[in-house]
C-alpha cells in the first residue's frame, strides 16, 4: 500500500512540475503566427545587420527583429547589386554579404529568429552578391576601382560553418563593376553580370563545386544588370540600358552545359529606365523587373522555350530596389530604397501585380532582400 501510494503522490508531482513549467515558459510559435518571412540588411557601415519581418498568410509583414551579422557594410553598395542577402532552396539557411568587412555571414533560421553560425573571409574585396546551390555557396566580391574582382566558393556544413573550396577562386574579364552571381538550377553553371564591360560570364562548375572559366559574352543590350534562371534553366537578364533610345530591356540566352550562351530573345525593352533587378516566378512563367529612374515594375511573359515578351511596361508603380518572391511565387516584395519601406504586391495568375502592404522604417542605405 505504501509503494502505491508513493507511486501516486510521484505522478501527481510530475503532473503539477510540467504543468508550472508550462505556464512560465515562452512556447516557441511559427515566427508568432507567420506563414514565412522577408529580410533585409542594414548595410551600415558600422555594423551591418540583418532586418527580419514575419510573413502572414495574407502576405502582410510584421517586424520581428534585428540581428547582427558581426560584419560591416559599405557606403554606395545600394542599388548596384543584387544578390547581397540569399536563402537556401529549403530556407534553412540565410547567407549575408559583409561589403565593407569583405566577409559573408550564415544564419540559421527558425521559429526563434535567426542564430549567426559563422562568418568568414568572402575570398576577396568587397562581396557584394551571394548564392547557394544545395550545400555550395560561391560569393561575388566586386573588387576596387584599380583591382578585379572575383568569384570564391565554399563548402556549408550541417552546422551552418563555411570552408573555402581549394582552386574555386576565379576571376572576372577584368574591373567590371559585377552586379550578381548565380548558380543555375543544377547547380552546373555560375553566372555573373558586369555592368561597366557589359558582359556575362559563366564558369563551369565540377562535381566538386570547383568552378572553372570565365566563359566571357557578350550582353545583348546594355548594362546587364540582375538576372535569373526559368524552370527550363534559360538565363533571363535586365538591361539598365538595352532599349531603344537608351530605354530598359529584358534579354533571355540558352546555357549550355558548357557555359555557353545562346540568345533567345534579344533586348525586348519595355520603355522604362534602367532596369536592374529582375526575379522569375516559380512556375517559369513570369519575370519582373524594376526600373530604378521611372520608378516602376515592368512585367514580362516567358514562353517555354525561353522567349520573353513585355506583359506590361507599368504592372506597378513603386520606387524600387532589390526585389524577391516568397515561397509559391504568390507574393512579391520590393525594397523601395527612397521612401526606407517594403512594399508587397499579390501576383495574380495572369501575372498581374496587386498592392498589398508596406513595412515602414527600414533604414536609408540598406541593401538587398530575401523572402520565403
Amino acid at each position: 500500500m505504501k509503494k502505491h501510494n508513493l507511486t501516486i503522490l510521484v505522478a501527481v508531482l510530475g503532473f503539477l512540475v510540467l504543468t508550472i513549467g508550462s505556464v512560465g515558459a515562452v512556447k516557441p510559435d511559427r515566427a508568432h503566427g507567420s506563414s514565412g518571412a522577408v529580410y533585409i540588411m542594414t548595410n551600415d557601415p558600422a555594423g551591418n545587420q540583418v532586418i527580419a519581418y514575419n510573413r502572414a498568410a495574407n502576405g502582410g509583414l510584421a517586424w520581428a527583429g534585428t540581428f547582427s551579422t558581426m560584419g560591416l557594410g559599405a557606403s554606395g553598395l545600394t542599388g548596384s547589386n543584387q544578390g547581397g542577402l540569399t536563402l537556401s532552396r529549403g530556407g534553412t539557411w540565410l547567407l549575408v554579404v559583409n561589403a565593407g568587412s569583405n566577409d559573408v555571414s550564415v544564419f540559421r533560421v527558425s521559429r526563434e529568429g535567426l542564430t549567426l553560425t559563422d562568418k568568414v573571409g568572402s575570398g576577396g574585396t568587397m562581396p557584394i552578391s551571394v548564392t547557394i546551390h544545395d550545400n555550395w555557396v560561391y560569393a561575388l566580391d566586386a573588387g576596387t576601382s584599380s583591382s578585379a574582382g572575383n568569384i570564391a566558393g565554399f563548402y556549408l556544413s550541417h552546422r551552418g560553418e563555411l570552408t573555402p573550396i581549394p582552386g574555386s577562386v576565379q576571376p572576372l574579364s577584368g574591373i567590371a563593376a559585377p552586379a550578381q552571381v548565380s548558380f543555375n538550377p543544377d547547380g552546373r553553371v555560375l553566372a555573373v553580370t558586369e555592368k561597366s564591360t557589359r558582359l556575362i560570364n559563366t564558369y563551369t562548375v565540377s562535381s566538386r563545386r570547383v568552378a572553372k572559366g570565365p566563359s566571357i559574352h557578350a550582353s545583348s543590350g546594355g548594362t546587364p544588370f540582375g538576372f535569373a534562371f526559368d524552370r527550363a534553366g534559360d538565363l533571363i537578364v535586365s538591361e539598365a540600358a538595352g532599349g531603344p533610345s537608351g530605354t530598359s530591356a529584358v534579354s533571355s540566352y540558352d546555357v549550355s552545359s558548357a557555359g555557353a550562351l545562346t540568345t533567345i530573345s534579344a533586348s525586348v525593352p519595355d520603355t522604362q529606365q534602367a532596369a536592374c533587378w529582375l526575379v522569375v516566378t516559380g512556375n517559369g512563367r513570369y519575370a519582373y523587373t524594376t526600373n530604378a529612374h521611372s520608378q516602376t515594375i515592368s512585367s514580362y511573359s516567358i514562353a517555354s522555350n525561353g522567349a520573353v515578351s513585355l506583359l506590361n511596361p507599368v504592372a506597378a508603380n513603386v520606387g524600387g530596389a532589390d526585389l524577391d518572391l516568397a515561397r509559391n511565387s504568390r507574393f512579391l516584395y520590393v525594397f523601395n530604397n527612397g521612401q526606407h519601406s517594403i512594399v508587397g504586391y499579390k501576383v495574380h495568375a495572369d501575372g498581374s501585380l496587386e498592392w498589398m502592404t508596406a513595412a515602414n522604417g527600414v533604414p536609408a542605405g540598406a541593401d538587398g532582400l530575401a523572402a520565403i
